[in-house]
């Protein structure tokens, strides 16, 4: 009896030993990072099926829970039977200088690992970043065999810890919070989530050169997402409806995704610490700062001679550096038979171009999708022999993993040529600026051509600006023109909005005319003052679809742009930003009630509070200059 027991016992000990021994091993099998700053913290494991999953914590709290990774394809297994077969840890505390953005120099710290995986039949790796609240991760397969892969499905899931509402849109859609399991359809990235925390989050892509745009929709359990592919739209019942994906999603070679990202913050303005992520995850072809790129603010003009001559006189007064000819100056865009190499009759090109040239001035043309297919390699160096200063693409594909790729040899080619660039219509950006530093602006928001409201205004500065720049093309009244169809926010916001959007190429006076500006209106100085590039910026206030309010400093002078949604806005700001021991004069520009706007100036020091007392659909803009030593 008493041997059986011992038998008993030394079993039930080699039992728990084995458990041990299998415990130890799917711990030692785990992977591990964390933030610079031991905040955000990530783990990964293989679950039963050899799926790889993470989780994310940040401050102590459960951000996602187990959530899967991987990549579905008919060659190469990226999704099941997956083995950890090393990984490689490190720290990188970087930083470089972008003079064409938010801050003159972005910090770049990060604990990156990589996991070196194997299936039955492939060998790839998935890097992963943590920053300061975020988490990037991507998929690397080098050899994926002889012949074309196609990519069938991602996997990537976000299995949220909490209840979250999220701020659904499609491309230059309005903006609508949904309960985010009640999500209906498909929602863009960058996305935007709260929760009651609260927690702020925000899901999006980096460095999409070759693959298709992925959209978020809702995953298989409750507070999850999932990615699908591309897909066109339709809007029915207030609903985002999806109607065409893209299937033909394959890879030669090598399959790279882009860099995938979760980022939570415990504030609405924290988002902010997140605009420049992008960037971050962007391989850059040169080390080398962006110098020779040349920002600015850009008129578009009639498309006529004299209306470019014009154009190039009131850009000149409004200290503008740019006039654009828009669609129509080398005929119908969307035909085949327009030819971008030839302009119409009604326009005197070379004249206006070297007028431009005579006042600083640079000329941008316009260029449709159908003639920059056609054209594309022949117009780059003729433009280069006019004189042209930049281009704007028109109804690209940005969309389709054919579209985008054929758009990132495109970008690489205008940059090579030295033109600035600007992408129209539905492309979002994600990063590449980085890399072809001459692509400064895309569209891809709901901008002032679209007649956004206060709500929408006070939404895409936690949004759609989180991925990058936008050209939100600003309309502005004059005596001639209230551009009543387009604006529903008062003129001291349209001011405010100029520092609140960050653009490098911000068009102003969209639909204006050069004649109906009176340059010496008073209210006109904060736009011939008001920088497009900064050395540093700062989100002070605000709340998602309720206010803004954003400082930027370019030199010694600082900028303030606050703006009111569907409310009024009452609020101090804090200029503890300001030098110690200067004082500065403020001068500051809000609504008169008459449509028009009342221009005020006080001393201030870096002790004091900026008042901020407006009414809905308005805002306050304010330009603060150092005086002297105190």
């Amino acid at each position: 009896m008493k041997r059986k027991i011992c038998y008993q016992l030394l079993l039930a000990s080699l039992l728990l030993a084995g458990t041990y021994s299998s415990l130890l091993a799917q711990t030692k099998a785990a992977a591990r990072l964390e933030s610079p700053d031991h905040q955000t913290k990530i783990e990964l494991k293989i679950t039963e099926t050899g799926q790889l999953a993470y989780q994310m914590k940040f401050n102590g709290h459960g951000v996602a829970e187990w959530s899967a990774l991987g990549l579905e394809t008919n060659g190469p297994e990226l999704s099941k039977g997956i083995k950890i077969k090393s990984q490689v840890k490190t720290d990188h505390k970087k930083s470089f200088d972008w003079p064409l953005g938010e801050d003159s120099k972005i910090d770049n710290h990060y604990q990156q690992l990589v996991l070196h995986c194997s299936s039955i039949n492939a060998r790839f790796d998935v890097v992963m970043r943590a920053y300061n609240g975020s988490f990037a991760f991507r998929y690397i397969c080098r050899d994926i065999g002889k012949g074309i892969v196609k990519l069938k499905k991602e996997l990537t899931e976000f299995n949220l810890s909490d209840i979250y509402e999220i701020y659904q849109y499609h491309e230059e859609s309005i903006f609508r919070p949904v309960r985010l399991n009640d999500l209906p359809g498909i929602c863009d990235m960058p996305a935007t989530l709260v929760s009651g925390q609260p927690l702020y989050l925000s899901i999006g892509e980096a460095e999409n050169r070759n693959y298709t745009k992925c959209v978020l929709i809702k995953g298989p359990k409750p507070n999850s997402l999932r990615f699908d592919f591309y897909t066109d739209t339709i809007y029915r019942n207030n609903e985002i409806k999806a109607v065409n994906k893209d299937t033909q999603v394959e890879f030669r070679d090598s399959l790279i995704t882009p860099w995938r990202t979760i980022s939570c913050t415990g504030t609405a303005i924290g988002l902010h610490a997140f605009s420049e992520l992008n960037l971050k995850l962007t391989e850059p072809l040169t080390d080398a700062p962006p110098v020779n790129v040349k920002p600015g603010k850009v008129f578009r003009v009639p498309v006529n001679t004299q209306g470019g001559l014009d154009g190039i006189e009131l850009a000149k007064r409004m200290n503008f550096q740019y006039i654009m000819f828009d669609a129509g100056w080398y005929g119908a865009e969307f035909r085949t038979t327009s030819d971008p190499t030839q302009t119409i009759p009604e326009l005197d090109l070379p004249k206006v171009i070297a007028y431009g040239q005579s006042k600083g001035i640079g000329v941008i043309l316009y260029v449709n999708y159908v003639g920059l297919k056609a054209k594309l390699d022949t117009i780059l160096p003729l433009y280069k022999k006019w004189g042209v200063s930049g281009l704007k693409f028109g109804f690209v594909d940005g969309g389709t993993q054919k579209g985008l790729s054929w758009l990132d040899s495109a970008m690489q080619k205008v940059n090579d040529y030295g033109f600035i660039l600007n992408v129209h219509d539905h492309y979002k950006p994600t990063g590449l600026s980085r890399r072809y530093p001459y692509q400064l602006s895309q569209e891809g928001i709901r901008g002032d051509e679209n007649s956004p409201d206060a709500f929408h205004n006070t939404v895409l500065p936690y949004t759609r600006y989180l991925a990058g720049p936008a050209d939100f093309t600003f309309c502005y009244p004059n005596a001639t023109n209230a551009f009543s169809k387009n604006l529903k926010v008062s003129k001291a916001q349209q001011l405010a909005l100029t520092v609140v959007y960050f653009d490098p190429l911000q068009a102003i006076f969209w639909y204006g005319k050069p004649q109906d500006y009176n340059t010496d209106d008073p209210d006109l100085g904060f736009f011939k003052s008001v920088p497009t590039v900064w050395d540093e910026s700062h989100y002070l206030q605000g709340e998602i679809g309720k206010s803004i309010s954003v400082a930027r400093r370019k030199k010694d002078v600082w900028y303030l742009g606050s703006a009111s949604g569907l409310t009024p806005l009452t609020t101090h700001l804090n200029l503890n930003f300001l030098k110690k021991h200067f004082t500065y004069t403020a001068t500051i520009y809000e609504d008169d009630g008459k449509n028009g706007i009342r221009i005020s100036t006080r001393k201030v020091t870096s002790k004091d509070q900026l008042v901020v007392d407006i009414a809905e659909k308005s805002g306050q803009a304010v330009i603060i200059c150092p005086n002297e030593h105190q």
